[in-house]
């Protein structure tokens, strides 16, 4: 009897005390939300109050999220200092050169060029200049007074030529600056899209098989031209030696930076607006090294989708991404589309992009997804999406800053409406001169959703990475101990700032439930 005693009782208070820890948890996730809402209701919310709480809330990973736009002008121009590069301090027709351009080639330059090539220490002494750089090189100064300015797609996209030059060079280093900021704003991974997919050199009757396709070409032309090129490329040893570089080099610029606190992985991709050989050719090669290395984790094509060959090869493009997954059936897919408004292209080009994306494609996850509003039959799209789980991958400041999307005009809520996944993404934050944190601040700030709903987009993030399902176990179990930190935080300054006495109250209350436990053993064991 004696020892059987001491075993209820032991039990008892294990029970007891594993209650007592779900139930503060509990308790510290309804203290989090009622604090955060007290952040966001009224009049006039608490933004201060909320950006602090925004920039400790986990925010698990950032899946949109292009690495040479997300690096800002600042260190762009320390590199080009590291190099000894110039930058073109005017226009020159008759030299062919660009206000803003970086020079490479310094030593080659004739003395004419030379003269208008000045040193980032020479721009340093030249505020003016400077800043004007700045506002070439990113979105900074853009809306916030008159100036002479390029339509905001133009301005936007012409950044990645004035920065191009040297946004190649330190990918190591970059890739540890990004790790760093997000480790500091609380997230724990990033799908980044670093490099596209190398070019391939094939015969000259290739590519011209191949660039008499366009969208209208039939299905029975498109896989004669695309099967020839699979089938010469596929096991041609030079080829083989280009991806193998390239997978080395991602695992090289990858050296590092995963740890504990952060995880990176990669997607390849091509750019739309090249000839449909040079696209079909990268996009072999973005599938062939997907599935060579367990660091790029998918395949994206990226590049304004209203450009005159992103537009006339569309559907051509969607049809080369379905002949590689036939072929690659592992390798995932996320995609640029619908990035596009009402008075972009004509109407009858904003009709088709996200449905194609996913249907002939293959897509998992649509970045942008903006002209949902215009697309054939989008109900019926919106209930596929929903049952297919296709994630959207939003973008607020970039939608804001190149198509003048924003506020109720964001199909956000519609696609909440009709309980469509999303999650929350940066895109280009050095470009847009934003944070993930920023991009949350934004949303929740505009839309006031619950927290549970902010958690739910944070738990998203993680649930729709294009992880193997241990690694992402692996990230929702750390996701799970922050959010269970950050909660207990939250509930210690919600309780000093508003209810110590109820907090007080609620601990002697539990204090006084584990000690009577304890005298009911006490007395149960004497008494035997």
């Amino acid at each position: 009897m004696h020892l059987f005693v001491i075993f209820i009782c032991s039990v008892i208070f294990g029970i007891e005390t594993n209650n007592a820890a779900t139930l503060k948890s509990s308790k510290n996730i309804d203290a989090t939300a009622e604090y955060y809402k007290t952040l966001i209701t009224g009049d006039t919310n608490k933004l201060s109050e909320l950006n602090i709480f925004i920039t400790n809330i986990p925010k698990g990973g950032d899946l949109h999220h292009h690495y040479s736009g997300s690096i800002y002008s600042e260190t762009y121009l320390n590199w080009v200092a590291k190099n000894n590069y110039c930058v073109y301090r005017e226009d020159n027709q008759t030299l062919k050169i660009q206000k803003y351009k970086i020079e490479t080639r310094v030593s080659n330059l004739t003395d004419s060029a030379k003269a208008l090539c000045i040193t980032v220490g020479e721009i340093y002494l030249d505020n003016d200049f400077y800043r004007a750089l700045l506002k070439r090189w990113s979105t900074i100064d853009y809306t916030n007074h008159y100036h002479e300015q390029l339509p905001p797609s133009k301005q936007f996209f012409d950044t990645f030529d004035y920065f191009g030059p040297i946004s190649d060079s330190y990918y190591n280093e970059g890739l540890m600056l990004l790790k760093n900021t997000a480790i500091s704003e609380n997230v724990q991974y990033i799908e980044t899209m670093l490099k596209s997919g190398p070019s391939i050199s094939v015969t000259d009757e290739l590519n011209v098989m191949l660039n008499s396709l366009n969208s209208k070409s039939n299905d029975s032309e498109i896989d004669i031209a695309l099967t020839a090129y699979f089938n010469m490329v596929a096991n041609d040893s030079n080829v083989n030696t280009i991806i193998n570089n390239y997978v080395r080099m991602i695992g090289t610029s990858a050296a590092g930076i995963n740890d504990d606190n952060f995880a990176i992985r990669f997607q390849s991709y091509v750019s739309r607006g090249n000839s449909p050989s040079q696209v079909f050719g990268s996009l072999f090669s973005a599938f062939s090294s997907a599935i060579r290395s367990d660091l790029i984790v998918g395949v994206n094509i990226v590049g304004p989708e209203n450009g005159i060959v992103s537009m006339r090869d569309y559907t051509l493009h969607m049809k080369m991404f379905r002949f590689l997954k036939q072929r690659f059936p592992t390798v995932k897919l996320a995609m640029h589309a619908g990035e596009l408004v009402l008075g972009l292209v004509p109407p009858e080009g904003l009709q088709f992009h996200i449905r194609e994306a996913i249907e002939i494609a293959g897509a998992s996850r649509i970045g942008h997804g903006i002209d949902i509003f215009y697309e054939h039959n989008a109900y019926e799209l919106l209930e596929k999406m929903k049952q297919l789980n296709i994630v959207v991958e939003a973008v607020m400041s970039s939608n804001a800053f190149i198509l003048g999307i924003e506020n109720n005009a964001h199909p956000m809520l519609v696609y909440k409406a009709h309980g469509v996944p999303m999650v929350i993404a940066t895109d280009d934050a050095g470009v847009s001169r934003s944070t993930l944190s920023n991009e949350y601040l934004i949303f929740s700030d505009r839309y006031r959703p619950s927290y549970l709903e902010i958690k739910a987009l944070v738990y998203n993030s993680i649930h729709f990475a294009f992880l193997n399902e241990s690694e992402k176990q692996k990230q929702l179990d750390k996701l799970n101990a922050r959010f269970e930190n950050f909660e207990a935080m939250i509930a210690k300054v919600a309780s000093t700032l508003y209810d110590s006495s109820i907090s007080s109250l609620s601990s002697t209350v539990e204090q006084a439930v584990s000690h009577m436990v304890i005298f009911f053993c006490l007395v149960c064991y004497l008494s035997n």
